[in-house]
């Protein structure tokens, strides 16, 4: 069985807002915490006890080493992290309100994950790769485009299972048409596809969830589809059938991660049982419904501190 969980996409800097319950223009002050939701996922699931690797590069300035140092802490690998001149490292300003939900300002334009070249990556570079995980922040026009493309690719060429997790930044994006067109292009080429409620009715025009998963399985046939609905709970769809997790309820004071820890926490259930890419479909609906209550409980610990990584705990 293959061990390692790679991901690809941005690793940035997450200004967390002092002040929560206010627009930015009240926010005395901001502290850094390193994120971006590939690094993110790989954060849990190496504070669960699993290999990983992140493919991205970032700028040669203190937030890059920053970033740097702290993912190496964290023991996520960094075989295939690239550093660069030509761009800055990538920064997220949040605000939140009472409930801790965030809005954000992105400093990207570009930065240097976006002109990462994946011209050096290759077949055997996946060889151990039990999953590879992406999101759609850095599926824009530019050079990190096509490395998810020759990611997934090669990801597959070895029997790796994909994971996709929207993870939906209007702001980054032109026009709500360019993400969507994105979005469908690379949905067919996911095994496990992890969207919010809100994204699915962004992404389907509906909010009945049966209806919007519906559309998605038909359109690009994954194994699994899940459906965060933050303190709603959480569905997942299979071949067939669906189940639902009751939400865990907590005082959340920062929910930067939050989905990331989710992903993070199912992808190591998965593995850590043993589930390869050709079992996906065949997953019980007790054992899902356990999965889905599981990373519940691991995402609400986690919005129970600020920043992303540093909240996650170490143990399911």
């Amino acid at each position: 069985m293959k061990n390692t969980l790679f991901a690809i996409g941005e690793a940035l800097i997450d200004f967390i807002p002092k002040e929560k319950g206010c627009g930015f223009s009240d926010v005395t002050s901001f502290s850094p915490k390193v994120g971006g939701a590939p690094a993110n996922v790989l954060g849990a699931f190496s504070k669960l006890g699993g290999k990983t690797q992140l493919i991205t590069q970032l700028g040669n300035d203190p937030f890059g080493d920053k970033i740097y140092e702290e993912l190496s802490a964290y023991r996520i690998g960094l075989n295939y992290v690239k550093r660069t001149d030509k761009a800055n490292t990538a920064l997220a300003f949040v605000s939140l309100d009472k409930g801790g939900d965030r809005t954000f300002s992105f400093y990207r334009n570009p930065s240097a994950d976006m002109l990462y070249d994946g011209g050096n990556l290759k077949s055997s570079d996946f060889e151990d790769c039990y999953a590879l995980h992406f999101c759609s922040v850095s599926l824009g026009d530019f050079p990190m485009k096509e490395a998810h493309k020759k990611a997934i690719s090669y990801a597959k060429e070895n029997g790796a299972i994909i994971s996709f997790d929207l993870n939906v930044r209007l702001p980054l994006w032109n026009s709500e048409e360019k993400l969507k067109a994105a979005i469908n292009e690379f949905l067919p080429l996911a095994d496990v596809i992890k969207i919010s409620d809100d994204e699915l009715a962004f992404l389907t025009e509906t909010k009945d969830i049966d209806v919007g998963a519906k559309n998605i399985s038909e359109y690009a046939n994954p194994e699994l589809i899940l459906c965060t609905c933050g303190s709603k709970g959480a569905y997942a769809f299979g071949k067939g059938f669906s189940v639902f997790a009751p939400p865990i309820t907590v005082n959340a004071c920062d929910t930067t991660g939050a989905g990331d820890a989710f992903c993070g926490s199912f992808l190591y259930n998965l593995y850590r049982n043993g589930i390869e890419k050709n079992e996906l479909r065949n997953l019980s609906e007790d054992m899902l419904k356990r999965f889905l209550a599981q990373s519940n409980a691991y995402c609400a610990k986690s919005v129970c501190a600020y920043g992303a990584i540093e909240s996650y705990p170490d143990k399911l």
